[in-house]
Order: structure tokens, then C-alpha cells, then sequence
């Protein structure tokens, strides 16, 4: 077998070969119908081998569960709502607001919306995980150590835990109270001007019968924010006995703090994503290349898990969350397929009055309707058991009640609609053989919204647009209304009446969360309004337009493209600038001499990012008042860019030479902060510098643990680039806390080619060689092959496991 390197953007690197004789061992476990095999290879990827589609699901939950059960455990406790009996007190709130938005829908036909064998799927997936959760109760010693620490056992899975919505990213309720005071205070024109909403009318003013300044916004946000929140774990949560070192935690974390600008907390952690596909006429072997790169918090153990899977009807390689049968993104022989976020309103928050004689009536229309009560019971580690009355209106579940105003809000969402569970549709997707097929499998995605991308060996690329998307006659969702019944959903649209487009004459086809619904599109008040910045989508489309020949190694490059638009437009400002300082005058020297793109090494990168904070601070001094700063979102950078390169041009009729001076004074900024931090030496204003741009991943046991334990759990940082608007995607803040999750490349025409990223490894126990291996490649840039053809997973196998039935 010959060594395999891959060019990405920032080393050559060659990846070692498979040994010669892999490790072999036998297990035999109930549940399973006649042996399958489990072959790792040097990346750490399961390639799962079954005669049967019962036994491959099996497989897959058993390998899982050997390599994320601490995960599996965690993921199980917030979708049943019972981490307050692991924790203690501080669980309520999350297990209150999971059991809130608890699915109760009826299980088989839920089921069946994703597949057709999709309960016989499920329930083989959660057989698996299961078992070999048994196994741990026949060895202790297979647990990971965070179980003992924690003084806890696995809990079996049932279907309602692979069904669960806690992780889904539904969106489009959670910051409805926030915006609807901005609009209070500055009115709908304003705060228009100051958001990129579209495509269509934004509809601002929402519902005037509601007084939007008096809504108690963050009561309302809490309940979600407890819903979704990442958790990590503090000394407290430990048994008194295992507690040894809190301080050394108190300690990081004030370090970490210090590494942050004044506007680092603020700037945003974009859940975003890249994917795009190139037709064979633009690539170097004749067939179809696909790229994905799907962001979000990145976390250990990983948010992905790699698998191959094949049995009979299935042969499917890719990744997807651990809790998830199936294949989320990947390929198969025939087609590969990415997904992106697609920005689809699917909640809602709605105000009622209620009955002052009886504040268990909510009105609606000209009459009473009573609350729906369930009573329910929470463990709590260490204390009482609390008794919780989770309530709920013929929307949805109530998130806040005021009984002095007699008013309730309740929050509703697709996410209680059948067929919602993330993802799962994508078994579907699994077996799609062509482009027509893989669209009627999307009819079946709801959840999340996403921009699917399709390949196949055919030569046809494709989008489709999916999701739930609630038709709204009367009122855009951005803000509040009433619950009173003037204001419902009329139904959903269609999922392939959502945009789509197949085959376009420029060759490709690309998506980055920005607004890319097309002009004309008939269905502008079904799709969402709030969107990311173009400036990703326009440096991906940029490059593909200007190659023909494409090839892996481009597509890779591609994926860790570190060029910044808006540096391009924002750096020229300076040139006008007026400055007097000798180090600003060395420092504006430096940009305007920089390459544009945000390297580790770069010095142009370091004081161009700082900068560019610094403008947004300023620039949002000129354009939201004082009193509405802290309630006010961060400005989008397109706002930021268009008011600073255009200010004569505006409606405010800004003239230039206050844009000037913003410019100035911001550069001003920068400088100070960058001496302050770094030193007053140009030369040592690196970007990738300790203590500014970082990657850096903490296990949710990180706060929790001695010092000793938490070198062993946490990823160490290195120096990384990018940014939260460049290809490589690393989020707005310097100790990097969002990115691609995992990255792959497919080369149609050569499925063996196709490689991928992960991080920090494929196993979740930190006892295991694969736990974190794969950390320094995701930062450097460096791919791992994905062998998928039978003759190359046997070449690459390192370990084999073959499990059996129990006789």
C-alpha cells in the first residue's frame, strides 16, 4: 500500500501505513443474529461489516457505545431530564426544561417518518448501545474513568433517547424578546438599518396590541437557554471525596480570561457550516467533487463520529452525532451528500392573558381555555426530590408566567412536531442512488433546516433546501405576538417547494448559512430572515469560478482558506487615515503591505483582527444609541463594512470625515490593546502568539478536576487562524471555542481518495489511543484517508473486532 499525502493549505503531510497484522480480538454479546465485524483503521474509524440490517445497527450502537459511553451518558441524561440526579440542584433547570420539550407524540408512526424499517433501525441501534452497556456491568473496568469519578453508572437507552430534540438547533424563538425591545426602544425603520434582514419585508412592529418594552425577555429566554446551553461540570458536582483541586480550575479560567479582548465575550460564536460541490466539467478526473464542512461548538469527546457501514441495501460512509443510527453526512457508491444551516423560522413566542379569577385560563379567541398541567417528579443528587407542574397552552409549553400582570408566554416550535428528530431522516439519504431519490429522502428531513448538497457518479450535482417551515399569513416570527388566535401557522410548506436547483451552467453549487434564497422565490414569509454574512459563501464561490481542474488538494486548501473579504474592503480605510504615533504609523505600514489573509504566522492577521473589533465598538457607537448598547446584538461586520466604505451614501447621510475619524480612532485602539498584550515590538504581533489566537478544546469535566486530570482530559492549545468570516472558520474569539466540527472531501470519480478531518479524535474514553490524536492534524490542516472499497478498508485495518452471537 503506498503512503497517501495530502496537500491542505498549511503543511504536506504523509500519513502512516496500515499494519501489517492487525489486532484481533472476539466478543460475543446478546441480541446479535450472526457475526459482524468491526475493523479500525489508523484514523480510528470504524469500517462495520454485517450480514444483515439488524446486526449493522447493532454494530454501530456497540461501537459507539465502546468508544462514547461518558458522552452517550451525558446526551441520555439531558434528552430524559434527569442530570439534576447526577448533579444535584443545578440540574432542575435543565431537567425541567427538557421534560418541557419532551416529544410525546405517538412513537411508531414518529419512527416511521425516517424510514421505513426505521423502528426496527432504532431499536437495533439502541439493542447495541445496551449491550454493551452490559458488558460494563460484567467488567467495571471497560467504564470510562468519568463515571467513577462522578460515582455513577450508564443508564440504558430507549428510542425516546434517540428521538430527543435537546441538540437539534431549531431556531428562530429564542431571541424573539430581545429584538422585540430593540424595536421598543428605536423603533422598526432603525433597527432595519441596522440588521440584514430579508429576503422580503422584515415586518418589525409585530403586534401592536402587546407592550413589547415590558416583556420580560431574559424570563422568557431562560427556559431555552437551559434547554440548549453547553454544560460543563463544576468541583461541586463531584462527591465531596473526589474534590482535590478547584482552584487550579478557578485558576485556568481566570487565565483564559485574561487572553480576551474587551469585546471578545461579545463577539458571536456562529454555528455555521461550508459544503459545496463542483460539476465534473471544473475537476481534474471528469466526475464530481463534494466539500462539507459543518461548524459548530467544538467539544470533547467530538461532536461526530465517523463509521462505515455495510450490510445488504447499505454501504455508507460518513459521520454523524454519536446518539444517531445512520450516516449524517457522507456517501455511498453512488452519490455524497453536505449540509449546511438554512436559516427556517420554526418558533414562535406568544403572550396570553389569563383569567384573574382563575389564572389557570388562558384566553383565546372570545373565550377560556384551561391550561394543560403535568405533574412531574425531578431526583436531585444530595437533596429532596422536587416536584415540578410543567404547563402548556394548545401551542406549546408555557416558559413564563407573571400573575400579577396575568399573563403567560408559552414557546411554539417545530421541534414538538412529528418527524423533528435531528438529522435522523438521513437514513433515508443513506440509500439514495440518485439525484431524484436523494430528493424524495429529503421530503422526510425537517430538522434542522439545512442547505443539502448533493454529487453522484453520474455527473449530476444538486441543492435542496430542507426543513419544517411554518406558513405564516399575517406576521413575519421575528417578534412576539399574541396567542390569542390571531395570529397561527397555516400548515407547513412542503419540504421540495423549499429552493432547490440542479445541474447550474456555472458548475458548482455552494452554501455558507448566508440569505441564498433566489430572487422571485414565491414562498419569502415561509423561509427564516436572519442570516450569516456573505463574505464565506462569496470567497468559496471566488475561487471555484476561477479554477478549472479541481482536485482534492484544492478542496482542501479551500477548506482552510484563510483569505478575509472584509479585510479587502476595510484596510484601503487607512490610507486615509490620519495618524501621528510612530508604532500606528509602522503598524498601518504593515497592513497595507499584508497578503489579506488571516495565517498563524501572519502580523498583518494580528493587528488587522484586533482592529477590526475595535471598528465594530466604534462603529456601534455611531449607530445604536447608549442606553440600548447592552441589550443591543453585536453589529453584523456587513453593517460595520457598509457603513464605513459608504458613509456619504447613506441614509443618515454620515459624512466622510466621521467615517474618518472611526477609522482612526479604532486603529488607535487596536494599537494600545495590542502593546498592552503583546508588547510594544511589531515584529512579535503574530497572530498564532501565545495568548491570542488559540484552538483549544476543554472536557466538560475540565472545571471540575485536579490539574494533573484535566492534562490528561483537555486538549492543549495551539496556534490556529481564520476567523469567524473566513473558509476557515474558527468563530470570533480568540481562544477558538467553534469550527468545523469534521471536515470531508469526496472525489466521485474516486471514492478511495476522499479523506477527512475530526478532532479531537474518534474516542471519547481519555484512557484510548484515538482519544486525541487526531487534535493536531484538525488544526494544522492535515486529512486522513477514508478507505471505503472492501480491498482498501483491509489494507488500513489496524485493530478487528468480530463479534458474535451468544450461543
Amino acid at each position: 500500500m503506498t503512503t497517501v499525502a495530502i496537500r491542505a493549505v498549511i503543511c504536506l503531510v504523509a500519513l502512516p501505513l496500515a499494519s501489517a497484522a492487525a489486532q484481533r480480538d472476539t466478543i460475543r454479546t446478546a441480541g446479535l443474529r450472526a457475526p459482524a465485524t468491526l475493523a479500525r483503521d489508523a484514523a480510528g474509524i470504524v469500517h462495520i461489516v454485517a450480514a444483515g440490517e439488524h446486526d449493522l445497527f447493532f454494530a454501530q450502537g456497540w461501537s459507539i457505545a465502546r468508544d462514547r459511553l461518558f458522552q452517550l451518558e451525558l446526551w441520555r441524561r439531558r434528552a430524559t431530564g434527569t442530570m439534576a440526579a447526577l448533579i444535584g440542584a443545578r440540574g432542575v433547570a435543565m431537567d425541567r426544561a427538557s421534560r418541557l420539550f419532551a416529544f410525546r407524540g405517538n412513537m411508531a408512526a414518529e419512527l416511521a417518518t425516517y424510514h421505513e424499517h426505521g423502528a426496527a433501525i432504532v431499536g437495533a441501534f439502541v439493542e447495541g448501545i445496551n449491550a454493551y452497556i452490559g458488558e460494563t456491568e460484567r467488567h467495571p473496568d471497560l467504564l470510562p474513568p468519568e463515571f467513577a469519578w462522578l460515582d455513577a453508572k450508564p443508564g440504558r437507552w430507549t428510542p425516546a433517547v434517540v428521538v430527543s430534540r435537546h441538540n437539534g438547533l431549531f431556531e428562530g424563538g429564542e431571541d424573539e424578546g430581545q429584538l422585540a425591545a430593540v424595536v421598543a426602544a428605536l423603533g422598526a425603520e432603525r433597527v432595519e438599518r441596522l440588521h440584514q434582514f430579508g429576503p422580503g419585508a422584515p415586518m418589525l412592529r409585530g403586534d401592536t396590541t402587546l407592550d413589547y418594552a415590558a416583556l420580560p425577555a431574559d424570563r422568557i429566554k431562560a427556559v431555552l437557554t437551559a434547554l440548549r446551553a453547553p454544560f460543563a461540570f463544576e468541583a461541586r458536582d463531584l462527591p465531596a471525596a473526589r474534590r482535590t483541586d478547584a482552584r487550579g480550575a478557578d485558576a485556568l479560567d481566570r487565565r483564559l480570561a485574561a487572553l480576551r479582548t474587551p469585546d471578545d465575550d461579545g463577539a458571536p460564536m456562529p454555528e455555521g457550516s461550508n459544503n459545496w460541490v463542483v460539476r465534473g466539467t471544473k475537476t481534474a478526473s471528469g466526475k464530481p467533487l463534494l466539500a462539507n464542512d459543518p461548524h459548530r461548538a467544538i467539544s470533547i469527546p467530538s461532536l461526530r463520529y465517523y463509521v462505515h457501514l455495510t450490510a445488504p441495501g447499505w454501504n455508507v460512509i460518513g459521520a454523524g452525532e454519536p446518539s444517531l443510527p445512520g450516516v449524517a453526512i457522507g456517501h455511498n457508491t453512488v452519490g455524497a451528500w453536505g449540509l449546511t444551516i438554512f436559516a427556517l423560522d420554526g418558533e414562535d413566542v406568544l403572550e396570553y392573558e389569563t383569567d384573574p379569577a382563575d389564572r389557570g385560563r388562558y384566553r383565546y379567541r372570545d373565550g377560556w381555555l384551561r391550561l394543560r398541567v403535568r405533574r412531574d417528579t425531578i431526583v436531585v443528587r444530595g437533596a429532596r426530590s422536587e416536584i415540578v407542574d410543567l404547563k402548556f397552552t394548545r401551542h406549546g409549553p408555557v416558559v413564563y408566567e407573571d400573575t400579577l400582570r396575568h399573563r403567560v408566554w408559552a414557546y411554539r416550535t417545530t421541534m414538538l412536531e412529528p418527524g423533528t428528530a435531528p438529522y435522523l431522516a438521513s437514513l433515508r439519504m443513506d440509500q439514495a442512488r440518485s439525484w431524484d431519490e436523494f430528493r424524495a429522502a429529503c421530503s422526510h428531513a425537517y430538522a434542522p433546516s439545512e442547505n443539502m448538497v448533493w454529487a453522484d457518479t453520474g455527473g449530476t450535482i444538486g441543492w435542496q433546501v430542507v426543513g419544517k417551515a411554518p406558513i405564516r399569513r399575517n406576521y413575519s416570527g421575528l417578534v412576539p405576538v399574541a396567542g390569542d388566535g390571531r395570529y397561527e401557522w397555516d400548515g407547513f410548506l412542503p419540504v421540495l417547494e423549499l429552493p432547490h436547483d440542479v445541474n447550474p451552467e456555472r458548475g458548482f453549487i455552494n452554501t455558507s448559512n448566508e440569505n441564498n434564497v433566489p430572487a422571485g422565490y414565491a414562498h419569502v414569509n415561509a423561509v427564516g430572515r436572519e442570516w450569516a454574512d456573505r463574505w464565506r459563501a462569496d470567497r468559496v464561490a471566488e475561487v471555484l469560478r476561477a479554477k478549472r481542474g479541481l482536485t482534492i488538494a484544492d478542496m482542501t486548501a479551500l477548506q482552510y482558506d484563510a483569505a478575509s473579504l472584509p479585510a479587502r474592503r476595510l484596510v484601503p480605510l487607512l490610507r486615509a487615515a490620519r495618524l501621528t504615533d510612530a508604532v500606528a504609523l509602522a503598524a498601518r505600514d504593515t497592513l497595507l503591505a499584508w497578503d489579506g489573509r488571516l495565517l498563524p504566522a501572519s502580523i498583518g492577521a494580528g493587528i488587522y483582527v484586533t482592529w477590526e473589533r475595535m471598528l465594530r465598538m466604534r462603529t456601534g457607537e455611531q449607530l445604536v444609541p447608549p442606553a440600548m448598547r447592552a441589550a443591543a446584538t453585536p453589529l453584523e461586520l456587513a453593517v460595520v463594512v457598509d457603513w464605513l466604505t459608504a458613509p456619504g451614501n447613506r441614509a443618515d447621510g454620515t459624512p466622510v470625515t466621521v467615517r474618518d475619524s472611526v477609522v482612526a480612532l479604532a486603529f488607535g485602539d487596536a494599537i494600545a490593546a495590542l502593546t498592552k498584550r503583546l508588547g510594544g515590538d511589531i515584529g512579535q504581533w503574530q497572530y498564532g502568539q501565545p495568548g491570542y489566537k488559540r484552538a483549544a478544546i476543554r472536557h466538560p469535566l475540565s472545571r471540575a478536576v485536579d490539574s494533573a486530570t484535566r492534562v490528561a482530559l483537555d486538549a492543549a492549545p495551539l496556534a490556529t487562524g481564520g476567523d469567524a468570516n473566513t473558509v476557515w472558520s474558527t468563530g470570533g474569539r480568540d481562544t477558538q471555542e467553534s469550527g468545523a466540527s469534521f471536515r470531508i472531501v469526496v472525489d466521485l470519480g474516486n471514492l478511495d481518495a476522499s479523506v477527512g478531518t475530526n478532532t479531537p479524535g474518534q474516542s471519547g474514553d481519555p484512557r484510548r489511543a484515538h482519544y486525541r490524536d487526531l487534535f493536531a492534524p484538525w488544526v494544522h490542516g492535515t486529512y486522513f484517508p477514508l478507505p471505503f472499497s472492501a480491498a482498501a478498508v483491509t489494507a488500513a485495518t489496524r485493530e478487528q473486532t468480530t463479534l458474535l452471537p451468544v450461543r
